[in-house]
């Protein structure tokens, strides 16, 4: 897998251009996650720019920060602060000595709306929700002040100072901006500092019962680390002029720059976390680590190589224009990557019994094959076969089509590293299908071309009876019948597959039984599937997760 066109994307042509100038020294980036859920594969696009951009201008000093913006204590856990670190690692990137959380700087976004307030451009505000609501106006309605809009610089002080002490239960007063109620952008209309939540706090404990809104916390942050380049989606766009509000208004040490990039979108997914969460909290999955969701976890439990993840984050690219990029474009880079990378193995999915009835005529103990057919330094391995193997069901043709090349009666085909067989009969069960299939070995197949007049043209993958094992192998689909859930007419719920997930019970050869977990490899002819990390257990229960199928059969399937 080559890596994409180094090309320049417009920001990092503006920070190389800001370097040439002497603007600034060096870079300092940052990746701010809310611990309030896991990270998906769009966190994934921002985590490769931003740290992508430490690593690039490494020889100017450059580097990303890990910042956790966890100003929330309802949804924050330190489940999601260990998680999203792993996702980071997982990826490839290291924040070094730079870990940050917005919660150590209470005591400075403290400071700086005691100095909005003394410079009367922050008033304590105890209208109701509702009617601060109805103040703020429209976009075609100018707002109108409230009765806390005149108050003095010290009688705000003193009821700030009672929000921080506790005095006030929660929505009964907030701290607002004093900006702009005329203002064509909704933002700017004197938005809300802080809120009270008498809650605790995974990092400060009940340290606080005012917490800081988003908007605030963030440019001060940014500013308090140095940041040069505050990357961020284009949902923020409208928010920067507060963002420079904050900056220019605030005593700050720095003045970094918002940069706004279009985020990652992919068909038949869900990006959001309130949705990802309830496919989590009404049982729709198994977890945040479920392989059928986009998240990190989800897509390193199911077995996606991160240097692909990476490879079709650059891919991809960064613009300034929102779209929705193809879910095969990211099951393409999983497949290639894995098509160079992973070894071979035999697993049987669909199983019947085939007996080689005259197999003392030439018996073998093992077979030789490639553990990859294009990779020989990969090397070889053998396996055991004996007179009964597995193959699978959609080998056996009793009425063979066309252009059907494999098993059917007075048939031949090759057993992969083994003898070419002839089917000699079959049996079937009382509801008609194929029980059994017996066959013939032809002596002095083994790796030999066809004897003359005999015609077989296709080899199958098999499992030996004796020392075959059984495995719990779980086939996942796309999450969603539809390229857009969230514009489903029933909501993105009604369009669940409910063939996503297919769990059956394969025969694999006996090495797979032993691998440990996290083990990716190509089950012959089938697809890419990886020992789970959850459930597989070496020599005890082998539990493999499909990964990738070797083609995109939505095509066949119509779902695009």
């Amino acid at each position: 897998m080559s890596d994409p066109s180094p090309k320049l994307d417009f920001i990092r042509e503006i920070i190389a251009d800001d370097l040439a100038t002497g603007k600034h020294a060096t870079t300092i980036t940052r990746f701010p996650p809310e611990p309030n859920g896991y990270l998906h594969i769009g966190h994934a696009k921002s985590i490769c720019l931003n740290f992508g951009i430490g690593q690039e201008n490494a020889a100017t000093g450059a580097k990303c920060h890990l910042r956790f913006d966890d100003t929330n204590p309802e949804k924050e856990e330190t489940e999601y602060v260990e998680s999203i670190k792993a996702d980071v690692k997982w990826l490839g990137f290291d924040w070094g000595g730079d870990l940050y959380f917005a919660s150590n700087y209470f005591d400075f976004f403290h400071d700086c709306a005691v100095h909005l307030i003394k410079e009367g451009k922050a008033y304590v505000e105890q209208q109701s929700a509702e009617e601060m609501r109805a103040s703020r106006g429209n976009v075609n309605t100018p707002g109108t002040p409230s009765p806390g809009r005149s108050r003095g610089v010290e009688e705000n002080l003193d009821l700030f100072a009672r929000m921080k002490a506790g005095e006030f239960k929660e929505g009964e007063a907030v701290l607002r901006a004093k900006i702009d109620l005329t203002s064509s952008n909704m933002n700017m209309r004197d938005p809300v500092l802080y809120r009270i939540m008498h809650a605790h706090h995974h990092n400060t404990g009940d340290s606080w019962c005012i917490y800081p809104m988003y908007d605030f916390a963030h440019p001060l942050e940014d500013a308090l680390e140095n940041i040069t380049h505050s990357l961020c989606t284009l949902e923020f766009e409208n928010h920067r002029p507060l963002y420079d509000w904050f900056i220019e208004n605030c005593p700050v040490p720095s003045k970094p720059r918002q940069i706004e990039f279009a985020r990652l979108n992919l068909t038949y997914t869900v990006m959001s976390k309130r949705k990802l969460l309830q496919l989590v909290q009404e049982d729709h999955v198994s977890g945040w680590n479920d392989p059928r969701l986009p998240t990190i976890s989800g897509l390193r439990r199911r077995g996606y190589p991160p240097e692909a993840v990476v490879h079709f984050c650059k891919r991809v690219g960064i613009t300034k224009f929102n779209g929705t990029t193809d879910v095969a474009l990211l099951e393409f880079d999983i497949r290639d990557f894995l098509n160079h990378s992973a070894p071979r193995r035999m697993a049987v999915l669909d199983p019947v019994k085939v007996v080689l009835e005259n197999w003392s005529a030439e018996p073998l103990a093992t077979v030789e094959v490639p553990n990859h057919p294009q990779n020989p330094e990969m090397g070889n391995r053998d396996i055991s076969i004996s007179k009964e193997i597995w193959i699978e069901r959609e080998d056996f043709m009793e009425v063979p089509e066309k252009k059907f090349f494999r098993l059917g009666p007075d048939r031949y085909v090759r057993l992969k590293g083994g003898h070419i067989i002839r089917c000699t009969g079959f049996e079937k069960d009382a509801a008609g299908e194929i029980s059994l299939i017996r066959a013939e070995i032809l002596p002095g197949t083994v790796g030999a071309d066809s004897p003359e007049g005999v015609v077989c043209k296709a080899a199958i993958h098999w499992v030996d009876v004796a020392t075959g094992t059984d495995a719990e192998v779980r086939i996942y689909d796309r999450l969603f019948t539809e390229e857009n859930p969230d514009d489903a007419e029933g909501g993105f719920l009604s369009v669940i597959n409910p063939d996503s997930l297919k769990t059956v019970t394969a025969k694999i050869e006996p090495a797979l039984a032993t691998v440990e977990p996290g083990f990716s490899c190509q089950f012959d002819r089938i697809g890419y599937f990886v020992a789970d990390s959850v459930d597989h257990q070496p020599g005890i229960t082998p539990v493999f997760n499909r990964t990738v199928a070797l083609k995109d059969s939505w095509v066949k399937k119509g779902g695009r």
